[in-house]
């Protein structure tokens, strides 16, 4: 195959807000830089994409034509398919240090890998582990961000370990692409940590196939290796960039280290799958690091505050409920007028025509924040009266709409 180098613009532009990833089968306009963004090119259309690949095509609410998906993305024909997903691995994180991966980069040397596909918004694990195992949206999924409002109680409840939230399968209400594989009788595992076998995310986003657990991240490789020699499907999930970016920065010595470990997991499956193994690596997000300069604390500005209920999603994506009567067109101008070029703001009805969560249920409709709030550039957005000073100052975040967030990774490779 034709061999060529990614152009890594400037953090000016990778910084800028990217348009609106569209949800669908087809191919959107190429941006002014050649890459396709959103239908076909979006973390939505993977699996569906992927179960074409194995000859059980499986189509969902969103995407009505795996085999288009599966030619659009160049994905092979096989009988065994290996998916990795490392979380918080942006297209753009990868490339900027690619000399530390040798694996990795001996696959960016291939053009059909030399380009981007995008992440839903808000473009964070939650939303994107429920748009990524449906193969749907957030709109669907009712997983619109890191939290947000649990219309029976009123309170905010937490999707990662799903504190105050609805049961995962009542949340979550979609067929996961696991669960429709596995009535057609093909094999589906998924190889990850014990403690995320039977988790609330894993019920909501991933259910549907047979988990093997194992503490030791060699171990979870070889896993997914033994799982590949029958025919089927199978999913190995790495965390690693995500939990030391959030911790040390992205562009750390530590993350460096632990994207090395990475490569080196990647490179061992690589080796040791079966023969003919289809091998596609894909992210939930990207990440960028936050300016100390550009961070807004909602508990030092009044006028933010002002009718506003509960803040959930989180420091790159906001979602604001108001108090009873307010109207959320007045709040959003009061934050726009507040914060200026830092960020974007919309009211629910305005994100949900924009197609920001994709198609969105009218369940889900009062899930979703009165106003929606897009940081920009490297601002954050925390309110220390509820957030620990730890999460109010990570020194890299995710969740909001630049390239450098929402571009992730589509890799493909046989073993």
């Amino acid at each position: 195959m034709e061999s060529m180098s990614v152009e890594i613009p400037d953090d000016s532009v990778l910084l800028q807000r990217a348009e609106v990833a569209r949800y669908g089968d087809a191919v959107a306009e190429a941006g002014a830089d050649g890459f396709h963004r959103g239908g076909a090119y979006h973390l939505s259309s993977v699996l569906p994409a992927l179960t074409s690949a194995l000859g059980a095509p499986v189509s969902t609410a969103i995407h009505h034509d795996p085999k288009v998906l599966q030619e659009t993305l160049g994905i092979p024909d096989a009988s065994s398919a290996i998916v990795v997903l490392v979380d918080g691995l942006g297209f753009w994180n990868l490339n900027k240090r690619l000399g530390h991966v040798p694996y990795m980069r001996s696959l960016m040397e291939d053009s059909l890998n030399q380009r981007p596909i995008s992440t839903c918004f808000p473009s964070t694990t939650v939303a994107a582990m429920g748009t990524f195992g449906t193969g749907t949206c957030p709109g669907l999924t009712g997983m619109t961000g890191y939290t947000q409002i649990n219309p029976e109680t009123r309170e905010l409840s937490q999707l990662i370990q799903f504190k105050h939230a609805p049961d995962p399968h009542d949340l979550q209400r979609q067929d996961t692409i696991f669960e429709s594989l596995t009535r057609q009788g093909v094999r589906a595992t998924s190889s990850g940590m014990p403690k995320f076998a039977a988790s609330p995310l894993t019920e909501a986003a991933l259910r549907g196939s047979r988990y093997v657990g194992h503490d030791d991240a060699q171990a979870r490789v070889m896993a997914a290796c033994t799982a590949a020699r029958q025919p089927g499907l199978t999913y190995l999930y790495i965390r690693d960039a995500d939990k030391v970016g959030h911790n040390y920065g992205w562009d750390s010595d530590a993350w460096i280290g632990a994207f090395e470990k990475i490569d080196a997991q990647l490179a061992l499956l690589h080796r040791c799958a079966p023969k003919g193994t289809l091998i596609v690596i894909v992210a939930d997000h990207g990440m960028l690091s936050a300016s100390p300069r550009d961070r807004c604390d909602i508990a030092g500005h009044e006028s933010l505050s002002e009718d506003v209920a509960l803040v959930g999603g989180e420091p790159r994506a906001p979602m604001l409920y108001s108090t009873d009567q307010a109207d959320a067109a007045d709040i959003a101008r009061r934050w726009h007028t507040a914060l200026g070029e830092d960020a974007t703001c919309w009211t629910r009805d305005e994100a949900v025509e924009q197609g920001l969560f994709g198609q969105v249920e009218e369940r889900v409709e009062a899930m979703i924040g009165d106003v929606i709030v897009s940081a920009a550039g490297t601002a954050t957005i925390v309110d220390s009266r509820v957030q620990s000073d730890k999460a109010t100052r990570l020194p890299s975040v995710h969740g909001s709409l630049t390239k450098m967030e929402m571009d992730i990774p589509c890799l493909i490779d046989m073993a």
